[in-house]
């Protein structure tokens, strides 16, 4: 069952975490640092295992992507589930460094 979240973003110098509070005070995130040619290694997505299988940290990646487009950035994979996202998802081939 997928759950609609409310994905926030936060930035502290060249570390950013997108995260979302879910039900009763967990939160999910990625994190990601900056670099200095405009793009962004995301480090890490965890998902409290409560929550697993739905969607969630699908949908933070997918902020990302929408967030590079919008402001033309790059984004190296490091974390294993968003280079698998990655590969899923040839269309978001031209945002990868």
């Amino acid at each position: 069952m997928a759950i609609d979240l409310d994905i926030h973003h936060t930035v502290n110098g060249d570390h950013g975490r997108y995260w979302a509070d879910l039900d009763g005070g967990a939160q999910a995130e990625m994190t990601y640092l900056r670099r200095p040619d405009r793009s962004i290694i995301i480090t890490h997505t965890g998902v409290p295992r409560a929550f697993e299988g739905r969607g969630i940290a699908l949908q933070l990646v997918k902020r990302a992507v929408a967030d590079a487009r919008e402001g033309n950035f790059k984004i190296v994979p490091q974390c294993p589930y968003v280079a698998v996202q990655f590969r899923r998802h040839p269309d978001w081939d031209d945002l990868l460094v």
